[in-house]
């Protein structure tokens, strides 16, 4: 399926499964060398990245843990900008390395939200991984040691990210057809 048509609206595939897990695969080697004397959590933020922390971790091969929180700012296919917590973390981070795994990164205010709250219960280091930035659209500065694929700044679903809901069971990820 190269074009697939999800609600109202037609996507085509733009980068396969195949390339994201090499990307990923990049990234974990990344994260194997630079966290080897570490037990980093991985915090992956739901809905998105479960697919991507998923991988991610098979591929890690230093003792990690992980744990999920939940954040939004989007509706539909476009960016509210208004970032509200919705599910918040139980585990303690206190003096922690932390990972905190995303699906994609755009104006980075998400990010930066999360970033304020977890500072607040003291982690050793945070560390950002996305599978997805669009350094077009970053409004704030953030210092993303972990980028799996940059890509411009068009609507995408697939592997994880979703339109309404749909499409996050596809194993490539599709870019909006105007």
């Amino acid at each position: 399926m190269s074009v697939i048509k999800i609600k109202d609206k037609t996507f085509k595939v733009s980068i396969p499964e195949a390339e994201i897990l090499k990307k990923v695969k990049v990234v974990a080697d990344r994260i194997n060398k630079d966290m080897a004397d570490k037990n980093p959590l991985l915090l992956a933020m739901l809905n998105g990245s479960f697919v991507f922390a998923a991988d991610l971790m098979r591929m890690i091969n230093v003792p990690c843990e992980i744990s999920f929180v939940k954040m939004s700012s989007y509706e539909g296919t476009a960016s509210t900008g208004n970032v509200k917590q919705l599910i918040g973390l139980s585990e303690e981070i206190k003096g922690r390395t932390v990972i905190i795994v995303e699906d994609i990164i755009e104006s980075g205010l998400t990010m930066q939200t999360l970033l304020n709250q977890l500072k607040e219960k003291e982690p050793e280091s945070v560390h950002i991984c996305t599978l997805l930035l669009k350094p077009e659209c970053l409004k704030v500065p953030l210092d993303i040691e972990y980028v799996a694929i940059e890509i411009p700044n068009d609507f995408i679903l697939g592997y994880g990210l979703d339109y309404d809901q749909q499409a996050r069971n596809l194993r490539d990820i599709y870019t909006l057809v105007e």
